[in-house]
């Protein structure tokens, strides 16, 4: 199973889970714990062979992750801390993971809150992963890492977050970035069904004015979807809870309250 943490409040019922991204771990949230117990039980979890999610014996020989497959580990580790439902907070990859979990098992999501979604790669992301496809066993993977973190969060404010995401992939293993980076080489057939289907659970986006590569698709898809709301964060690219921690604590509590 995943490693997780819980933080359990005194009277509230309703749970929120945090999915990091690829590359990332249960750490990134740092800045969103304090404020977040103090209204809600609260779900850390590290993805498999992230933080201290160590690749299991069976991981180990298994050469393709699919995202059913680890939207299936969060599921698990819900199942075993006997949540009903749950609100999911997700950043980057994690909110691919959290749409596609919410796709698979509707009743269990309470509300989806994605930080720097990805629901489209644009053309320049498409050519990045294209090269990262051909480099990814010739050129140490962490390299490969730096490069996509400078690509995607290029501003000068944005080194904070190039820096957490950076020391955090350092943890993986490469043959553990591999399998991670083939996942999203295949992305694109999912993105566009996820942009086709509203799925009608209440969803909040937080976006960087500065997340060139993502925030277009998500203005359009909130003109599709009546069940979607957007908040564009000024000054802020692609990691808003870390770039803009108090603004974001602030309006995803506001909105998960409401």
């Amino acid at each position: 199973m995943l490693h997780y943490i819980t933080y359990r409040h005194k009277s509230s019922s309703k749970w929120v889970t945090f999915v990091h991204g690829a590359g990332g771990s249960s750490s990134i949230w740092y800045k969103q714990i304090r404020e977040f117990k103090k209204h809600f039980n609260v779900l850390l979890l590290d993805l498999r062979g992230h933080g201290n999610s160590k690749p299991s014996l069976k991981n180990v020989f298994d050469e393709k992750y699919t995202f059913d497959v680890i939207s299936n580990d969060i599921v698990e580790v819900i199942d075993h801390e006997k949540i009903d439902k749950s609100h999911f907070v997700g950043i980057s990859l994690g909110t691919i993971l959290i749409r596609n979990l919410a796709e698979n098992h509707p009743e269990r999501v309470e509300s989806m809150v994605m930080g720097g979604a990805i629901m489209k790669l644009n053309l320049r992301s498409q050519i990045l992963i294209k090269l990262g496809v051909v480099f990814k066993t010739v050129i140490p993977y962490l390299w490969l890492y730096k490069f996509f973190a400078i690509i995607i969060m290029p501003n000068r404010n944005h080194r904070e977050s190039r820096l957490l995401f950076v020391r955090e992939a350092k943890k993986l293993y490469q043959k553990e970035f591999i399998r991670w980076f083939k996942l999203t080489s295949e992305i694109n057939p999912l993105l566009r069904f996820f942009r086709s289907a509203d799925i009608k659970i209440p969803t909040l986006y937080v976006m960087g004015e500065e997340d060139y590569l993502f925030l277009p698709s998500i203005r359009k898809i909130v003109k599709l979807h009546e069940s979607s709301q957007l908040i564009v964060v000024e000054d802020c690219g692609h990691v808003v809870n870390v770039e803009q921690p108090m603004f974001f604590n602030e309006e995803v509590i506001k909105y998960l309250k409401g």
